[in-house]
């Protein structure tokens, strides 16, 4: 399904190198690289003939050798020299000196590779904490969808909840129908996208996502389910209705977005949810253990145009039906308490 599975792998995002390359193999690899310079110099050799005769070294005119790096006599030396260099330390020790240009072009490659590398890692240390995608997961949708009568008009029915108690700021809802079309002049599209308009009790496609809310669109003329009917939702029918919810989150100020789909035979014909928010001691509590289940209603068996024009069908229906209550298992939050704080 479309909206089920992201274009994008998971494993192919570029950020990922940076925490696969740990900062004691950088120090390691400049530590030898600059231990690679003083060899070739002979800053080595030289520091070992001081450390062993000093006294000849000075009687024989050493003291004009300039190495490329002070205080450079091991491996060891060439690693500290680096972890310096990489962390800005500077204990004053050693130094890069104007006899190697080798030695200066290594310098600002290292600091060059160790500013890029921590703003990487600091990226990808503010996406693990930021979790946008973790906020998704608690925007929730209901399993199935339905139509049912609603003003005396058919109407599409989906339920949207929050399991936080933090806020979705600025929260939008809007829905696509992807279906196979053809036009006019005979050509056939396979997964022609047609926005349809949505409503919701606040109007528009804003929610104020404080409980669960049941989003609906009427279908009318100009909805391009006008012309569906029971006996096209099956798994046959190539229909597929994307929803989108989008919003900022409220602690960290990231846009969020949540999806789903429904396939045809996941729209359930003549059902309605069932109330799931009730008032109980001056609280208002959702029973999210019931936020999938589904209720039969009376519906007319056809569609939204044989309903539009044949007012006689309506007058057939039955207005206070008893239904039974259709189950929808749903491994959620068994109660979620609102309630405004004591002043």
């Amino acid at each position: 399904m479309l909206s089920r599975k992201g274009i994008i792998p998971e494993e192919y995002v570029l950020t990922r190198l940076a925490e696969d390359v740990p900062d004691h193999a950088r120090w390691l690899l400049f530590g030898m690289v600059w231990w690679l310079i003083a060899f070739a110099h002979g800053d080595l050799d030289h520091s070992t003939r001081l450390q062993r005769s000093p006294g000849e070294g000075a009687a024989g005119g050493s003291d004009s050798f300039v190495p490329c790096v002070t205080s450079i006599h091991s491996f060891t030396s060439a690693f500290l020299f680096s972890i310096e260099v990489q962390v800005t330390i500077g204990f004053g020790g050693r130094m890069v000196t104007e006899e190697c240009p080798a030695a200066i072009l290594v310098l600002i490659v290292q600091n060059i590779v160790g500013l890029v590398i921590n703003a990487i890692m600091l990226g990808c240390i503010f996406m693990k904490t930021s979790q946008a995608h973790r906020r998704a997961e608690t925007l929730i949708f209901s399993k199935h969808a339905v139509i049912a009568l609603r003003e005396g008009k058919l109407c599409f029915m989906l339920r949207v909840g929050d399991l936080r108690k933090s806020m979705i700021i600025s929260a939008t809802i809007r829905m696509q129908v992807v279906k196979k079309t053809a036009s006019l002049e005979g050509e056939v599209v396979p997964l022609n996208q047609i926005d349809i308009q949505m409503e919701n009790p606040v109007g528009g496609n804003s929610i104020f996502l404080v409980s669960p809310l049941i989003i609906y669109h009427v279908i009318d003329k100009n909805s391009p389910l006008y012309d569906i009917s029971p006996l096209n939702l099956h798994h046959h029918e190539d229909l597929e209705i994307i929803v989108i919810l989008e919003g900022v989150v409220e602690t960290t100020g990231i846009t969020t977005q949540a999806r789903t789909s429904y396939l045809a035979d996941e729209i359930l014909w003549g059902q309605r949810f069932v109330p799931i928010v009730a008032e109980e001691d001056g609280r208002y509590s959702v029973d999210y253990s019931k936020f999938g289940n589904t209720v039969k209603v009376p519906t007319p068996s056809c569609t939204a145009r044989q309903l539009e024009e044949d007012k006689s069908i309506m007058d057939t229906m039955p207005l206070s039906p008893k239904g039974t209550i259709r189950k929808r298992s749903v491994k959620l939050k068994p109660k979620f308490t609102i309630s405004d704080e004591p002043s």
